[in-house]
């Protein structure tokens, strides 16, 4: 079983930590990883505010600014080929999966993708009734502000999240559309805080039953994420149980990420969560 960190950000992420990316890939050869993924978000698009109703900060902090995009692959291969005989690297962006932006998102990739090997595409943020997003893990007090009636029946709080993930595996974005589902199960960030529930219901199990069949079907990986295990209120690992249990079912493969946004953060939690994921594959029907 090869070595791999699948999911870390950079010193140019601007809700990270903006230590030393240099210094991150040297912490991965310090624990022995044999490759390492670099996966930065993504500029969001430019009209996207006008479709958001959360607060500023939100949205201007998730990812690259479009300025940064060429500065970001210019560290990163300086990265990947001055470290070559050390440790893989592989270069890469986290997409926002947003509908009705799949076209901006789908002419970012033809214009950067030949330049990544594995991209990830995930969900931070949900749309209301009226069409309008939110941020799902900015703050509890975005949370409440864009869904506090669902906040009081979670499981249909869940249901929403899940369709857009399953919409997202359905999306297609091109010839350099993302390989891997990022961090299932994010709608749980708050869990602990919100008193949500722990398991998802019979309705919700059947959505992300789809899920896997059509990541199974598009050849879609899952990232086995565990910053989660690390958030103040949700004290779990990304996709949690019942997904993961799902994805090994439908021969979905995980692939550890630690989503570390600072030196510390590579690579934490590997032992466990790779030992967990075997005592996992023992439960898979």
């Amino acid at each position: 079983m090869l070595k791999i960190d699948g999911h870390t950000h950079t010193e140019l992420c601007p809700h990270g930590s903006h230590e030393s990316t240099r210094a991150m890939v040297e912490r991965a050869i310090e624990l022995g990883f044999d490759e390492y993924w670099i996966t930065e978000h993504a500029p969001m698009p430019k009209d996207f505010v006008q479709r958001f109703a959360g607060p500023a900060d939100d949205w201007q902090t998730e990812g690259l600014s479009w300025e940064q995009v060429d500065d970001y692959l210019n560290l990163a291969e300086q990265l990947q080929s001055e470290y070559a005989d050390q440790i893989k690297i592989s270069i890469g962006f986290e997409i926002e999966y947003l509908a009705g932006f799949e076209e901006t998102t789908r002419a970012f990739l033809d214009q950067y993708g030949k330049k990544t090997q594995h991209n990830i595409l995930s969900v931070h943020y949900l749309q209301d009734d009226q069409g309008k997003f939110w941020g799902i893990d900015y703050s509890t007090d975005e949370l409440q502000a864009g869904f506090a009636d669902e906040l009081k029946t979670p499981q249909l709080l869940y249901q929403r999240y899940l369709k857009t993930v399953l919409a997202s595996a359905r999306c297609d974005l091109g010839s350099f559309g993302p390989d891997r589902l990022g961090h299932l199960s994010l709608i749980k960030k708050y869990q602990d805080y919100f008193g949500l529930p722990e398991a998802f219901d019979r309705s919700c199990q059947q959505l992300i039953d789809e899920i896997m069949t059509t990541a199974s079907q598009r050849q879609l990986s899952l990232d086995f994420n565990s910053a989660g295990l690390y958030k103040k209120y949700c004290n779990d690992f990304y996709p949690g149980i019942q997904i993961a249990l799902a994805a090994l079912n439908a021969g979905v493969p995980l692939i550890f990420g630690s989503d570390a946004h600072g030196v510390d953060e590579v690579g934490r939690g590997w032992h466990g969560m790779k030992n967990f994921l075997k005592v996992l594959d023992t439960l898979k029907r």
